[in-house]
């Protein structure tokens, strides 16, 4: 079995109570539980206008060469719907890897998730609006090759981000965070807490009455300095 060439049609998937309940969790909150080490770089960012505010699927892992899509094309065969395909590719920047017919294909015909590419896609003249997630560095009309390597659902790097196949993909219009499907059930309570707590904190900041005392303790304790006077040279 040629590394480079793998098409792995199994993945162990995570819990489906645990993963539909992030959909009322925003990306914000459940990156902050996660020590904030979890979101994908912002290059990767929505290029599509979704209705929904909350895309959340299990990962469907490709990892194409840079420039490259025939990997991407074996995903679209074998991919299943509500999956969220994230592909891998080199952080190439010059060649789309999807446009508009691929990308039909995957929402009427596959009825995935949705999509996150790191990489351009093409075509936004009419995936720009599309009422599904489409997550991209850019746009360029300089299609891909159909040579490979790839392979499908193994670990890849997105956005600087570890994916394993059926990670659960949380992204919202703030971006895109990765939760690792085994650490997902302790991740929602702490998730699901710390939103309660932030819709409270923004209610008393709505009312003019939000408690900054804990700044200049904060810089006190980190050694500032705070000089009531003006610079000069």
């Amino acid at each position: 079995m040629p590394v480079g060439k793998r098409l792995y049609l199994k993945r162990e998937m995570p819990d489906l109570e645990v993963m539909n309940a992030f959909k009322t969790i925003p990306a914000s909150n459940t990156a902050d539980v996660m020590n904030r080490n979890c979101a994908m770089n912002p290059r990767i960012r929505l290029v599509s206008s979704p209705r929904a505010q909350m895309m959340v699927g299990p990962a469907f892992t490709v990892k194409c060469r840079a420039g490259d899509n025939l990997a991407l094309h074996a995903a679209l065969t074998y991919c299943n719907e509500g999956d969220v395909l994230v592909v891998s590719n080199e952080e190439d920047n010059t060649r789309s890897l999807i446009g508009e017919v691929m990308m039909a294909h995957l929402r009427w015909g596959k009825k995935v998730a949705g999509i996150i590419i790191d990489g351009p896609i093409r075509d936004i003249d009419e995936i720009g609006k599309w009422d599904f997630p489409v997550y991209a560095t850019g746009t360029t009309p300089g299609g891909p090759y159909k040579e490979g390597p790839g392979e499908m659902n193994v670990p890849i790097a997105c956005g600087g981000v570890s994916v394993i196949p059926g990670d659960i993909i949380l992204a919202d219009p703030d971006g895109i965070i990765v939760i690792p499907k085994h650490d997902a059930a302790e991740i929602l309570k702490a998730a699901q807490a710390f939103r309660d707590a932030d819709e409270k904190k923004l209610e008393v900041a709505r009312k003019g009455e939000a408690k900054r005392e804990w700044v200049p303790k904060t810089l006190a304790e980190k050694g500032f300095e705070i000089i009531d006077d003006i610079y000069k040279d």
